[in-house]
């Protein structure tokens, strides 16, 4: 019974390593009209005066749409 369960215990660990981790950015602009990255779209901002602009699923993509943003006008 102790082999099964130990067994159990390694398949459900080497389980849980093979899942992708699911890491979601934000670009934020904040009421003075900057933007920033924010590195979890669940966790929001503390307070009044923000608002999303994009989303993206890496660091990379949000540096990349926070830049559209500069270029477009939307944020500093």
């Amino acid at each position: 019974m102790k082999r099964l369960a130990f067994a159990a215990g390694v398949l459900a660990l080497s389980f849980a390593a093979s899942v992708p981790a699911r890491a979601d950015f934000a670009v934020v602009k904040f009421e003075l009209g900057y933007c920033r990255i924010w590195w979890d779209t669940a966790a929001k901002p503390i307070g009044t005066g923000w608002s999303v602009v994009a989303t993206a699923p890496t660091f990379e993509g949000a540096w990349a749409a926070q830049d559209a943003a500069v270029k477009k006008g939307k944020c500093k």
